[in-house]
């Protein structure tokens, strides 16, 4: 899908500290997972192993990168190691990032402190795992915030596959069992005298479960793998 190599990474310092200037008032934050064999989808790879989960996140990478290009707002891409310069994410397009903190949710909380210090007034994180996800979702995600305070999309297996705000909140991302499916519940419990708007649930992929009835990945798929599984 062309992501590129380690031989293609580099001066990540430097596009980091670029000077923006918003066109703007709305942030689009993705954050991403360097694209390695063995680091990508592990709970997925157990079934299909490594190679089958590299190829499959390589393809739900690309497939975010189209959906959210045409997305009414400006885009920050936040990467989990290294900036690559030339890939997916268009240069023009998407402003590249590295995500800082110890776990999930520093990293979610810093990203969006990050952009919101930049004058935005409107602020949604998405992954890059979603296949059923598309650019009127996120357009209309944006337009609940002009009604609301927050917006959240929850996910299938407890957790959430979008989450928006107008001002940074440390307190939802805080004390939560990343990557269980407590997470949505804890995030609602957080936010329950807050004006949010709560959108359809999703289904991201994370397990074989998630993909075996999806022609679309059926051609990443090993020959030798149990249907039934």
């Amino acid at each position: 899908m062309g992501l590129l190599s380690k031989n293609n990474v580099g001066g990540d310092e430097d596009l980091a500290k670029d000077f923006h200037f918003p066109t703007s008032k709305k942030a689009l934050i993705i954050f991403t997972r360097n694209p390695e064999l063995g680091k990508v989808k592990t709970r997925l790879a157990t079934s299909v192993g490594d190679e089958s989960a590299l190829k499959i996140y390589k393809f739900l990478l690309k497939h975010t990168a189209e959906i959210t290009t045409h997305v009414q707002a400006d885009k920050f891409v936040f990467y989990s190691e290294d900036i690559h310069k030339e890939d997916n994410w268009d240069n023009n397009t998407f402003n590249k990032k590295i995500q800082r903190g110890d776990d999930l949710g520093i990293r979610m909380y810093n990203a969006f402190t990050e952009v919101f210090s930049l004058g935005y007034e409107q602020a949604i994180i998405i992954g890059s795992d979603m296949y059923d996800l598309n650019t009127e979702d996120l357009d209309n995600a944006f337009t609940a915030l002009k009604d609301y305070d927050y917006v959240i999309g929850p996910a299938e297996d407890g957790g959430y596959y979008l989450l928006g705000m107008k001002q940074p909140n440390q307190a939802i991302f805080s004390k939560k069992n990343w990557g269980r499916d407590s997470v949505l519940q804890a995030t609602l419990e957080d936010l329950k005298d807050e004006k949010l708007k709560t959108l359809e649930e999703r289904n991201d992929v994370d397990y074989y479960s998630d993909i075996r009835d999806n022609e679309a990945f059926q051609e990443f798929l090993p020959d030798h793998l149990d249907t039934d599984f």
